[in-house]
């Protein structure tokens, strides 16, 4: 009998629960760590912080569901992981033993390495539905008075897409408002040029999306690197292409949404062979430790090298689907070696988008996900925004009903012309 830890249940976690469960003996057992009960689809967070949806609407309760499965669920929250003994330490102060170990935390946000960032300084964010509902009442506030807006990511962020979204979700909420002739907007981000997206682009998303700016008369800043971000002004230098400073802007602002960086979190930043120095879970292709062979990692917590090099830091983002493939290759792998056989699953690392823009949308294809690709793909329409919200609905459903895949992802992929995007690849023995 072995026991498997997954440690996080965000939309990578929780879907790996669900797969490693179909994966396992009838002897072995599974436990998911989490801090707190509540699953959030937190793609859906730009659509709180302009009231399109409650908090109700995109949270599960999760104990019930793990209770359903058969599996073991502490929602205390991990101290410490300590992989030289397969252990962790638990919120409860007692200690876990588990024999595989998956590491599904996500990142911590670090709002610390700009001064003034966040929503305990001077900025929001939707990274957490809780920063959403206290964007929505800034939201409010805008509406109701008008002035100048800021929407970007911080220098060394690898999560463009939502910062796009919301740029264009705000700017479609304000005009659904009748003030957006009062809200002058910018978007700031450290990328080389719009649309990169730390992918360094994907099909024909920079004229996409400079297209998009230009027609709702949103301005733009590249290689912006915040240095402070003071009540209603952010200090933003503008870098060369060798990373020299070519200007200096003191931008005003009434509401300012940015994403920060990432970073591993505090359980697991700083072990020697687990993590890099960002705390990133260090893996090999089958998502596999190399220093600890029973520790495995999917989503954002992974250690991926930029895409080349930029003026400022730039990461490389972790997608929905690119996190499925991750999720599967991984339960296929430690279901092999439950079964004393050695791992031979590959994530596909294929990337699906579909950015919202509130009323249309972009979506890009990238296959894989890291170039050169097989697929570089990129459109716009009203489409997008409509499979957005359908892609929602189902993500949830299934996150409600305890199942790893169902039917409609599988027709919703046919649909799409996509399906074989997610394939997972096995070595030949």
């Amino acid at each position: 009998m072995a026991h498997v830890v997954v440690l996080g249940a965000g939309l990578g976690g929780t879907i790996m629960a669900y797969e490693m469960k179909d994966a396992l003996r009838p002897q072995d057992t599974l436990t998911v760590v989490n801090r707190g009960s509540t699953y959030s689809f937190v793609p859906s967070n730009p659509w709180v912080a302009v009231g399109w949806r409650e908090k109700g609407d995109i949270e599960v309760d999760l104990a019930p569901v793990f209770e359903r499965r058969g599996i073991a669920f502490r929602p205390d929250g991990a101290v410490r992981v300590h992989p030289e003994t397969n252990t962790i330490a638990m919120g409860r102060g007692d200690t876990l033993t588990y024999d595989y170990l998956v590491i599904a935390t996500g990142p911590e946000l670090a709002f610390d390495e700009v001064e003034g960032l966040g929503p305990e300084g001077n900025t929001h964010s939707v990274c957490h539905v809780d920063h959403a509902l206290r964007a929505k009442t800034a939201f409010d506030a805008l509406a109701s008075k008008g002035g100048p807006v800021i929407v970007g990511a911080a220098q060394g962020a690898s999560c463009f897409g939502p910062a796009y979204e919301f740029a264009f979700i705000l700017e479609t909420a304000l005009r659904r408002r009748k003030v957006r002739d009062r809200v002058p907007m910018t978007f700031v981000t450290p990328e080389p040029y719009i649309g990169h997206l730390g992918l360094d682009g994907v099909g024909d998303t920079k004229s996409l999306l400079e297209s998009a700016l230009r027609e709702k008369h949103i301005k733009w800043i590249t290689n912006a690197r915040m240095t402070k971000v003071e009540p209603g002004t952010m200090h933003v230098e503008e870098v060369s292409a060798d990373g020299t400073v070519a200007a200096r802007h003191e931008l005003p602002f009434a509401f300012s949404m940015m994403l920060p960086a990432f970073r591993g979190v505090e359980a697991v930043h700083g072990i020697e062979g687990l993590t890099n120095p960002r705390g990133f879970i260090l893996a090999d292709k089958h998502q596999r430790n190399p220093a600890f062979p029973n520790v495995f990692s999917i989503g954002v917590c992974v250690a991926i090298p930029p895409m080349g090099k930029t003026p400022l830091p730039v990461g490389v983002p972790k997608t929905g689907f690119m996190i499925e493939s991750m999720v599967t290759a991984t339960a296929r792998n430690v279901g092999a070696l439950l079964r004393g056989e050695e791992p031979s699953a590959v994530a596909s690392w294929n990337a699906v988008c579909l950015a919202d823009f509130g009323d249309s949308g972009i979506a890009f294809v990238a296959q894989p996900q890291i170039p050169p690709r097989n697929v570089n793909w990129s459109s716009s329409g009203k489409w997008v925004h409509a499979a957005k919200i359908g892609f929602e609905k189902y993500f949830l459903r299934k996150i409600r009903q305890g199942k790893s895949e169902t039917i409609y992802e599988k027709l919703a992929l046919d649909l799409l012309g996509i399906s074989k995007l997610k394939e997972i690849h096995e070595e030949p023995a």
